[in-house]
């Protein structure tokens, strides 16, 4: 009854109400990358306006990081109860509401307290639209369009950046934030009406009116209507979610995702928050250090739209380890390029290469885990990852303190872009090419 959902199958074609859903997510994830950097664009007029140091700041960056890794850890899973897309919904509202409350902030409390709430919605969003396109999209392309969706997070900080460097110095740093969080609000309409359910959740959750809700869906998408709903054993059903991330077919896997991705998020975020500094170290004028980071992310979007290409064509691990063994050569070989003209060419092929493997690893996910705990898999990956990203940067700074060479820098955070590709090679699952 459910194998034309379950197996991938290339002559399975993607319809009118699956695009819907694709582009939507997509649109989500260019919000979220806009929610997640707003704050660092705002930051040096905040600090002006609030009178705030650098270290204080710092633990507002800190907030925003903290709260995505619960919202991924301990929101996300309720899409496996309740529906991705109502997650989507909720996530949206308070990524909108929490984002727009910020211009309101007079103090560095309300600021924590703001970007806390914001990480909450952001966590729980990247989780959730990931999962949706991986169960919306039924034929062998479903890597390609995961990696797409998520590819709009540098485009939402790419853009948001130059948005930012228009407004603020006209009209100051909370209208950035008012511009954002009502953005992110308007989406609600459109999420609410044109999003469709997985029709994976409603054959296997079951909720309320299951079977003509998946129909409903399922006819849009070109397919026969069911008769009748698959048996659930009920035994499986009522097991927690997390444990089923440990059990006998999953632990091993989810041990190496976790691990994969703790050491790429620490190797991403090291760049992305230090990028500014370490190319004007390398010899950079400031202008060209900020647009540094700039080219750090177009390179992101090209790299994770490639990366899904060649994943669908020759598999995730392959093409993923690839990416991330690239990220360790480029930034192991660093010292070469200090100095030298092509400088900015490396940080876009280190954009390329790094968040191109670095997002396949949600495509992972995403193909790991069945349906019946899909987003809680995903967000689970995704929250431990973060703590790398959180550790990171602090690590970093230590390193950058006491002294130590830019190129050494380099060298020692590109050892976890080389732990992260030869653990995603051996990741055991059969489930993943």
């Amino acid at each position: 009854m459910l194998q034309y959902l379950s197996k991938d199958d290339g002559q399975i074609k993607i319809t009118q109400v699956q695009y819907f859903s694709i582009a939507i997510c997509f649109l989500m994830s260019v919000l979220d990358g806009m929610d997640v950097l707003v704050v660092s664009y705002c930051a040096p007029a905040i600090a002006e306006d609030l009178n705030l140091g650098p270290k204080t700041l710092g633990f507002v960056f800190s907030a925003g990081l903290i709260g995505m890794a619960i919202g991924a850890i301990f929101l996300a899973p309720f899409a496996d109860r309740f529906g991705r897309k109502k997650l989507i919904l909720a996530s949206a509202f308070i990524m909108g509401l929490s984002v727009l409350l910020t211009s309101l902030s007079e103090n560095i409390l309300q600021l924590i307290l703001m970007r806390l709430v914001s990480g909450l919605g952001i966590g729980c969003m990247l989780a959730t639209t990931a999962t949706l396109t991986s169960e919306n999209v039924l034929n062998n392309s479903k890597d390609f369009w995961v990696s797409l969706v998520i590819s709009g997070y540098p485009v939402g900080a790419v853009a948001s950046g130059y948005v930012a460097a228009a407004i603020i110095p006209s009209y100051g740093w909370e209208s950035m934030f008012v511009l954002a969080g009502l953005t992110t609000l308007l989406t609600i309409p459109l999420i609410f009406f044109f999003l469709s359910e997985s029709p994976q959740f409603y054959l296997k959750k079951q909720p309320k009116d299951a079977l003509a809700k998946a129909n409903k869906i399922l006819i849009k998408m070109n397919f026969k209507p069911l008769d009748s709903l698959p048996k659930i054993g009920l035994k499986a059903n009522n097991k927690p979610l997390v444990s089923r991330l440990f059990s006998e077919k999953y632990k091993i896997s989810t041990l190496q995702l976790w691990a994969a991705l703790f050491f790429a998020f620490g190797c991403l975020y090291f760049l992305i928050s230090w990028i500014p500094k370490l190319a004007t170290d390398a010899g950079l004028s400031i202008e060209l250090a900020i647009y540094a980071g700039t080219i750090f992310n177009v390179g992101a979007f090209f790299g994770i739209v490639l990366q899904g290409y060649f994943s669908s064509k020759i598999g995730l691990k392959k093409t993923i380890s690839f990416f991330l063994l690239l990220t360790f050569l480029l930034m192991a070989s660093f010292k070469l390029f200090v100095g030298t003209d092509i400088l900015l060419l490396v940080y876009f092929l280190l954009g390329f290469s790094l968040q191109g493997g670095f997002v396949g690893l949600y495509a992972v996910a995403a193909r790991l885990y069945p349906t019946e705990f899909k987003t809680t898999g995903v967000g689970w990956a995704i929250g431990m990852g973060r703590v790398g990203g959180i550790l990171a940067p602090l690590i970093g700074g230590l390193l950058i303190s006491i002294g130590l060479s830019l190129s050494a820098n380099f060298l020692i955070f590109s050892i976890p872009a080389l732990f992260a590709s030869v653990l995603t090679y051996y990741m055991s699952s059969k489930e993943i090419t």
